[in-house]
């Protein structure tokens, strides 16, 4: 457990979310499984999980693994995007209505669409620009690893594509610009399992 526990806004610690997870979410915790906060973060911790175990059993053995500071570093960031943020207005036919998505809410569509490339992790995304302000030009920048043997270019565009059809989908940001930035290379994943 680290010294200093990192608190999500609903209350639950990182550690608590870390330790729920590993017992393969037993017994169930109603609060837990019912917070968004907190699904953000389970859904968070397993794909780092996954990366880590997918690593390690990628026999590229040529390769090396990933530094410590890299998986520190997308830990970092994925803390980092559990914080609730600025609050993104949300438009409504009715002018008594607010709704707001979070800033944390957004990156983890980020992460998650990112993701799910295949052979890509996504590292740290960040959102430029005012999002409190309706229709606002936004650049999203995002920093990724791609596993060794893919092409770069096809990698980083693919990412930029689902993230920009995402947000397109969820969001209504005036997103301008997604850059990708290739910042590490990775073992190839084994296959999937499709059975």
């Amino acid at each position: 457990m680290s010294a200093d526990p990192v608190v999500l806004d609903c209350g639950k610690t990182i550690d608590e979310i870390s330790d729920y997870l590993e017992s393969g979410r037993a017994p169930y915790d109603a609060e837990i499984e019912t917070c968004p906060e907190c699904l953000n973060a389970l859904d968070a911790l397993s794909r780092a999980g996954r990366l880590s175990r997918e690593l390690i059993a990628a026999d590229a053995a040529d390769l090396p693994e990933p530094s410590e500071n890299w998986f520190h570093g997308v830990m970092t960031a994925v803390r980092a995007e559990l914080r609730a943020g600025r609050s993104i207005p949300l438009s409504h036919p009715d002018p008594r209505v607010s709704m707001t998505v979070t800033e944390g809410a957004v990156q983890a569509l980020i992460r998650a669409s990112g993701d799910a490339i295949e052979g890509v992790y996504i590292g740290h995304s960040r959102i430029v620009g005012d999002v409190e302000v309706p229709d606002a030009p936004i650049e999203i920048d995002i920093t990724a690893s791609v596993a060794w043997g893919s092409s770069l270019p096809a990698a980083a565009g693919a990412v930029r594509r689902a993230v920009s059809e995402a947000l397109a989908q969820h969001t209504e940001l005036n997103v301008t610009a997604v850059d990708v930035t290739v910042e590490d290379l990775h073992r190839p994943f084994p296959p999937k399992d499709t059975a």
